[in-house]
């Protein structure tokens, strides 16, 4: 009886642990697309406002890029926000923002 007992323990701390991982990787997550989304954003925004060449356009380039980086350090994915996806693949462009192309 003592070993049922220490089994079901067992089983509930396993899935306490796990509950609780998936709820960490839940906000990573949340924090990664959130980085992203406001880099993304702003880049558009300083290029409307300043111009593809502009510092500020490129400061957000550079976030947009950092944010993209530490998504993929830290879960081996990240957001596209121009397809509203998330890609498990590092297949993003650090350059797809230098240059003028059709907004979505």
């Amino acid at each position: 009886m003592r070993w049922i007992r220490c089994a079901l323990f067992s089983v509930a701390f396993l899935g306490a642990l796990l509950f609780a991982g998936a709820r960490v990787a839940r906000a990573d997550n949340d924090e990664c697309q959130r980085r992203i989304i406001k880099a993304d954003h702003k880049l558009h925004e300083a290029i409307d406002k300043h111009g593809w060449r502009s510092s500020q356009a490129d400061h957000w380039r550079h976030e947009l890029a950092e944010a993209r980086a530490y998504c993929w350090d830290h879960g081996h994915r990240w957001w596209d926000e121009d397809d509203h996806r998330w890609h498990a693949d590092h297949d993003w462009d650090d350059h797809d923002h230098d240059h003028e192309r059709e907004h979505h």
